[in-house]
């Protein structure tokens, strides 16, 4: 051995500091595999069960729902936010028996309200915003949803609601699985306000938040204001 292999030899990796590490570190990002799926199955069956026990609400009661909610909401962004005119609101198409809140994003637009409708125009990709008034020709788009058509204004919203499947205090939200809210939640700068409209019944202990997963600031049911985000 020469006298120059006593200084540090250059190796292809560095040295293993796993005992230098705090202890109490933790990366919030890690998912478990085996816990991912685990997860997954079990939104897969909530969705079912809150799906079908939505289905089975009488047209009738459907409706009924729809009027609460709709009226919590017009009393809740009062409250919140006073006046809207000039603001961008973005609302939902009614689908799959969700609740229906037209009627209050006619009032808003009324109201002086950029109303808005969410859209998919990209596969995997953030919802595009368009806007909308109750004299707007829809076309059908992804999944069949009406939409507004593509000439359609494309804005960004300051306020959104997002309907959900289920819901937590912690204002968490079981949607549809595509992950299309979420995404498009992580992609906007700065984020809208979010409202999750949902049924009382639909309440969760938990939906095992996920990294991905982003809380909302309000939940709105039919009883109204249930959860903020904590």
């Amino acid at each position: 051995m020469s006298d120059s292999d006593d200084t540090p030899g250059r190796y292809a990796s560095p040295p293993c500091m796993a005992a230098e590490v705090d202890p109490t570190y933790f990366d919030p990002d890690y998912v478990d595999p085996e816990q991912a799926r685990d997860v997954a199955r079990w939104r897969k069956a909530e969705r079912q069960r809150l799906r079908s026990e939505r289905d089975a609400i009488s047209v009738a009661d459907r409706a009924a729902l729809g009027e609460a909610i709709g009226a919590h909401l017009l009393g809740f962004l009062a409250d919140r936010f006073g006046s809207l005119e000039g603001r961008v609101f973005s609302g939902y198409w009614p689908i799959k028996g969700e609740p229906d809140l037209r009627p209050a994003l006619t009032a808003l637009h009324r109201a002086g309200a950029h109303v808005a409708l969410p859209l998919v125009e990209v596969k995997a990709a953030p919802l595009v915003f368009r806007r909308w008034t109750p004299e707007t020709k829809m076309v059908r788009g992804d999944w069949n949803i009406p939409v507004p058509p593509p000439e359609a204004e494309a804005v960004m919203p300051e306020i959104s609601l997002a309907p959900v499947m289920g819901w937590t205090e912690g204002a968490y939200r079981l949607g549809y699985g595509g992950g299309y809210f979420d995404r498009t939640l992580a992609a906007l700068s700065p984020r809208p306000f979010t409202i999750g409209i949902g049924l009382q019944s639909a309440r969760l202990a938990t939906i095992y938040p996920q990294p991905h997963d982003i809380a909302l600031d309000v939940i709105l049911t039919e009883d109204g204001l249930q959860a903020t985000r904590v």
